[in-house]
């Protein structure tokens, strides 16, 4: 007996086909099916291959601390048996039969699974696809086999001294919600996940009505959404938002300057990261791209930031960095102190972070640099379709598919007003977040107990 849908999904059903995207590429054709799944073709003939994505709104920010690391586990879980294939075995068999290449990600605000195979096997990939995103087994060996795989990337992760610094550093700057940034996840908690944790997963977040289906490659986009709606029609669409019934709390405002110290015997380098609670395009697009911008102009060689602080020897390596999320993305300095000029470095980065408003900090030259550097690294990156599908869909998840197809287009009317007001909201004279890295014999040629007597 179908289940029947409620006033929500058929208002989101409704909406969501009325609603056009109006800035879209030539090649970009969008669909949504009548159980709200988005359906985006990109066609691209250059090479007879075609990648399929499904991106979920999942991830870290879904997730408290009893499941922090569980869309990480069950992006694992993904490539595993289903309905159709009863084991991993038969599923690499099919993989191998299919000349497949498939992988997938988590990140704090989407997964993603995605494959490349020739474009003569679309039916097939649409069919491989839809059997593993719908019906999971989630066998319990299965699981107990991944957890040696799971613990390899953490340990890979625990190998880079600068691993302890960010989650000292975030959990400063995340407070009680830090598991909501912490896409790799609790240790324990994944190893002690229970097929019963991933169907709960399951029947929050893997509803097609939160999800998009990408299909790029050499397609033509009519017949591609005959083949999807014939295939993933019939995917029940859930009848709630997810993100009502389980909203996600905001992240608490820092108050005053943070400051820390890590210390780790393999840190060969000090390391530095300050930190500021950015813009999100929930609340401010505008200076999200503002961000980006002024970001990108510290990072010129030509910049005062690097003049000053690289050139000027105060600094191995200095830069700053705007992440775009949905929900409080985060602004970051990651510096590589001189370590013969550390005690100092802390007082000359913060002259420079004062003087981020400052009308003479940076050229109109530098300004258009900057701008023409976005769009041509944009440009740069849709030259490989099977890679550039990853991008579409991390935009989908943390802003929109409008906001991506527009985004050149909006950093071109950035003004130096623009970047002021960024700076002035966001980081100068704003609360943060400071840490620091050092090995035992750094600290003790310092002389210093605390964060506080070198960062000042």
């Amino acid at each position: 007996m179908l289940k029947k849908i409620t006033a929500f999904a058929t208002a989101l059903i409704i909406a969501g086909t009325a609603m056009a995207q109006k800035n879209l590429p030539a090649n970009f054709h969008m669909k949504k099916l009548g159980n709200g799944l988005e359906v985006l073709v990109i066609e691209d003939n250059s090479v007879p291959l075609v990648t399929i994505e499904i991106c979920v709104k999942n991830g870290s920010f879904t997730e408290d601390s009893a499941y922090n690391g569980l869309s990480h586990l069950y992006e694992h879980m993904f490539f595993k048996a289903n309905k159709a294939i009863p084991s991993q075995e038969k599923f690499l068999e099919r993989v191998n039969e299919l000349g497949i290449s498939f992988n997938g990600t988590t990140s704090e605000e989407r997964v993603n699974y995605f494959f490349t195979l020739s474009n003569k096997l679309i039916n097939e990939g649409l069919e491989f696809m839809n059997n593993a995103i719908r019906y999971p087994l989630f066998l319990e060996q299965e699981m107990k086999n991944e957890n040696p795989v799971v613990d390899g990337e953490f340990q890979r992760a625990e190998s880079n001294p600068a691993f302890f610094l960010f989650q000292d550093f975030n959990r400063q700057m995340w407070g009680s919600n830090y598991v909501r940034k912490n896409a790799i996840g609790i240790h324990d908690v994944i190893l002690s996940a229970t097929p019963e944790k991933m169907n709960v997963i399951k029947d929050k977040y893997y509803y097609p009505n939160n999800s998009i289906l990408v299909v790029a490659g050499d397609v033509e986009h009519n017949a591609v959404f005959e083949k999807v709606d014939k295939m993933f029609g019939d995917w029940k669409p859930c009848d709630f938002d997810p993100f009502q019934k389980w909203p996600i709390p905001e992240f608490a405002p820092l108050v005053g300057q943070s400051k820390f110290l890590t210390v780790d015997k393999n840190a060969k380098m000090p390391i530095m990261m300050m930190g500021f609670h950015g813009p999100d395009t929930r609340n401010d697009v505008k200076s999200t791209y503002a961000a980006d911008v002024f970001s990108t102009i510290l990072g010129l060689t030509s910049s005062e930031f690097q003049k000053t602080l690289v050139d000027g020897g105060y600094a191995l390596q200095a830069g700053l960095g705007y992440q775009t999320c949905r929900y409080t993305g985060p602004i970051q300095l990651f510096m590589v102190p001189n370590p013969m000029k550390i005690k100092s470095f802390y007082g000359k980065l913060m002259e420079q972070v004062n003087r981020f408003d400052a009308p003479d900090y940076f050229t109109d030259e530098q300004l258009e640099t900057a701008k023409n550097k976005l769009i041509m690294d944009d440009i740069y990156n849709k030259e490989k379709t099977s890679a550039y599908v990853h991008t579409v869909t991390f935009w989908w998840a943390s802003a929109s598919i409008d906001y991506y197809t527009t985004y050149n287009d909006m950093i071109k009317k950035v003004t130096r007003k623009d970047i002021a007001e960024y700076v002035d909201k966001y980081i100068k004279g704003k609360p943060s977040v400071t840490g620091l890295l050092l090995n035992p014999k750094m600290k003790e040629s310092l002389g210093i107990n605390s964060a506080d007597e070198i960062l000042k």
